[in-house]
């Protein structure tokens, strides 16, 4: 799910026509200062983070002068709440309070399908309280108003209120339809003493399979995390976003770490496999800098830009990639995406990476290959070699690794004499320098090429499909032309695959 801030909530519901206290955002102390004196005190000032504890952190205070506010703000803002820093707070007039209700719309497995949740009560955890009442929603004719009322009548609300309350729930069931919520919360529903209902507070969670839907959002990645994301975050999500192919999840969970504190990058392929491999990773007294998961058959060019973000963090001691150790998917693409990466940055620290299964012996030796000229070790395993076995290998080789004082530098782009380039569908460009071309004897890019997309024009490799064609994604990005160049050829091949914002 993809959260939205409070006061980002709060206009999706007035925009539906449920009242909400007035009320204005600041990112500064003096900004709070002004919404305060435009509002009208007393009011409320709530950090905006995505955090149901701001109470007892300190993220919520009351004043009742401009000056307070002012003051209060300057407490709030820049806190740290969970993992988050507080950059604005929402400043809102304070209400008198007569009761206090929980009304929520949440798809449930169970049904499955959106659910009514509501409650007599507001407050933390009232959704476990007695009193709680649920009711299933047709998807299809949604919430009647008619249905709502009964409801109310079960958990004892007045007939008075119920006509006000029931309207108050189909527009909450009406915004969250709208925008594709898997949850919408209103904790606490406010009565006033003067008998007017108003969302205090509400939590909105848009379906991440929905977003690309929703772009008035304002979503920049449509994940459920715990805190900001991170400008990696926000690249390798980029990634994903506008390649289809296989999987590509990434997110940093370590920030501020230095060399030598056993902070290492992490390489998944599944789940459970991932799982797995971290908890040998924790067992052997690493910390793990970031989570990434690369399943269901990638090109080697996504492996490889994952390669990429993760040896980006500076301050890592080794490099871990290790999956279910039974995949499906053709390990020789995740061998060349990541010989690719290491080749390129000029890797220095150990690295472990295990390729279990289909293609694993082929993936292995290509690890092998192209990385023994490196300036530090890096080893590849099998099915057969558990992850725990693996974390030891990366511990000897961290605990024993010197780093060379000065750092070799990275492949540097060539500047062909005669290129013969074409455009691939990420963007990326293949150019083949056919000076050298015409002084290799094996043509290997030719047979290494796995979708057959090549060909030889008076000895030259030139592109059997047109340019169209390989722009649309006939290329594959496999990284093997280039690879089998440098190693039979006469390393005339050389692809180039952005990553915009990390380049």
């Amino acid at each position: 799910m993809a959260r939205l801030f409070e006061h980002q909530g709060k206009t999706l519901l007035k925009e539906k026509g449920i009242p909400i206290p007035k009320g204005m955002i600041a990112n500064s102390p003096s900004e709070a200062r002004r919404a305060a004196e435009q509002i009208g005190c007393p009011v409320v000032i709530k950090a905006q983070v995505w955090s149901t504890s701001r109470a007892a952190s300190g993220g919520i205070a009351f004043a009742d002068s401009p000056h307070d506010t002012e003051k209060q703000a300057e407490k709030i803002l820049g806190q740290k709440i969970g993992q988050f820093v507080v950059e604005t707070v929402l400043v809102e007039e304070e209400l008198s309070i007569r009761q206090e209700f929980y009304a929520s719309i949440l798809i449930h497995d169970r049904v499955p399908g959106p659910v009514l949740l509501f409650n007599v009560q507001g407050g933390s955890g009232v959704e476990d309280q007695a009193g709680a009442l649920s009711m299933d929603i047709d998807v299809i004719k949604g919430l009647c108003p008619s249905e709502a009322a009964d409801l109310l009548q079960k958990a004892g609300i007045s007939d008075s209120l119920q006509s006000k309350l029931s309207d108050l729930l189909v527009r909450l069931y009406q915004t969250a339809r709208v925008h594709e919520a898997r949850s919408a919360e209103i904790n606490p529903i406010i009565l006033t003493t003067d008998g007017e209902l108003y969302a205090a507070d509400c939590r909105i969670a848009i379906d991440d399979y929905a977003v690309f839907r929703h772009p008035e959002l304002g979503i920049e990645i449509a994940r459920e995390l715990s805190n900001p994301p991170t400008q990696l975050d926000k690249i390798a999500h980029d990634v994903e976003f506008h390649d289809y192919r296989g999987t590509f999840y990434f997110i940093q969970l370590e920030q501020d770490f230095h060399k030598g504190e056993s902070v290492i990058g992490f390489h998944g392929a599944g789940g459970g496999g991932s799982m797995m491999s971290m908890d040998a990773l924790l067992a052997e007294g690493f910390r793990i800098a970031n989570f990434c998961d690369t399943s269901g058959n990638p090109p080697a060019s996504k492996v490889y830009r994952a390669a990429k973000i993760i040896l980006s963090q500076p301050g890592i001691d080794g490099y871990f990639a290790s999956g279910s150790g039974v995949a499906s998917q053709e390990q020789v693409h995740s061998a060349r995406g990541l010989v690719k990466a290491f080749r390129e940055v000029g890797l220095d620290i150990p690295a472990v990476i295990r390729l279990g299964g289909n293609m694993e012996d082929e993936a292995v030796e290509i690890l092998y290959y192209f990385t023994q000229d490196l300036s530090t070790p890096v080893e590849g395993y099998k099915r057969d070699d558990p992850a725990s076995f693996c974390a030891k290998r990366l511990r000897a080789l961290v605990d024993g690794h010197h780093p060379f004082k000065i750092k070799e530098e990275p492949k540097s782009a060539m500047f062909p004499e005669k290129p013969y380039q074409f455009r691939t569908v990420t963007k990326g460009t293949v150019v083949f320098d056919h000076a050298l071309c015409v002084q290799c004897e094996s043509k290997i890019c030719v047979e290494a090429c796995g979708p057959n997309i090549l060909k030889l024009e008076e000895g030259l490799p030139v592109l059997a499909i047109s340019q169209e064609e390989a722009a649309k994604g006939k290329c594959t990005e496999c990284l093997a032309c280039e690879q089998e160049c440098l190693r039979y050829g006469k390393d005339a091949a050389q692809i180039t695959l952005p990553i915009p914002g990390l380049d």
